[in-house]
């Protein structure tokens, strides 16, 4: 499996994100810089992780949605190439319109940093089929912007064709009915608030994130 990390300047999870996937696919990621204009040949996935991409300004991932080599993810994304962003990363996709919605501040205007559980809603997108609809799983988050907002319309869509992945099974932030995680509509794009990458070896505490990738890692295989 051909893995690549996308880093941001202000990026923070970027190692913790390439240690898991090294560990999982049994092969090192490639990082990538923002400013880089192609990627490489022959990608299984694309992942861009969690942080703070250019401090935050103007709004979290605005800057770095824009950046070169988002170009490229966007058109592989339009191949089919599996697309990871998780926190920061969720952002950076909802921005470059790779996903609808926006991450705005937390409903308490407060940083949320703690364990949450989340249900598993949709098990159609390869990101989430090791796991078993309706079940609950625990997985960190830590962000200031992590409400996810659309309108009426949007939320109801994602709702009907099965995009919603994951759904808070707990208050965290303020999100539209809860959502914590959703797809594009093919199901190659997934963007998160949670962190799975940190819940992936015993050491970590507990294993929930680790299927996220194994059952990734399946398809492609």
């Amino acid at each position: 499996m051909k893995t690549a990390v996308v880093v941001f300047p202000g990026s923070n999870c970027d190692r913790d994100l390439a240690v898991a996937l090294r560990d999982i696919t049994g092969v090192a990621p490639a990082m990538l810089w923002h400013d880089d204009p192609e990627l490489p040949e022959g990608l299984d996935l694309i992942a861009l992780p969690g942080g703070f991409s250019h401090g935050d300004y103007l709004r979290s991932g605005a800057i770095a949605a824009r950046a070169p080599i988002m170009r490229a993810v966007s058109t592989a994304a339009a191949r089919g190439t599996p697309v990871l962003g998780i926190c920061n990363g969720f952002q950076i996709l909802t921005e470059a319109g790779l996903l609808p919605g926006a991450l705005m501040r937390n409903a308490g205007l407060d940083f949320v940093c703690r364990d949450v559980a989340l249900e598993v809603v949709a098990t159609s997108s390869p990101f989430t089929r090791a796991y078993q609809a309706g079940g609950i799983i625990t997985i960190p988050v830590a962000h200031h912007d992590g409400n996810f907002q659309a309108d009426d319309a949007t939320l109801d869509r994602l709702e009907q064709q099965g995009q919603v992945a994951f759904r808070y099974a707990e208050e965290v932030n303020g999100s539209a009915r809860a959502i914590a995680g959703i797809t594009n509509q093919a199901g190659n794009v997934l963007g998160m608030m949670p962190h799975p990458e940190r819940v992936v070896e015993p050491a970590h505490g507990r294993t929930d994130g680790r299927r996220l990738f194994e059952g990734l890692l399946a398809v492609i295989a």
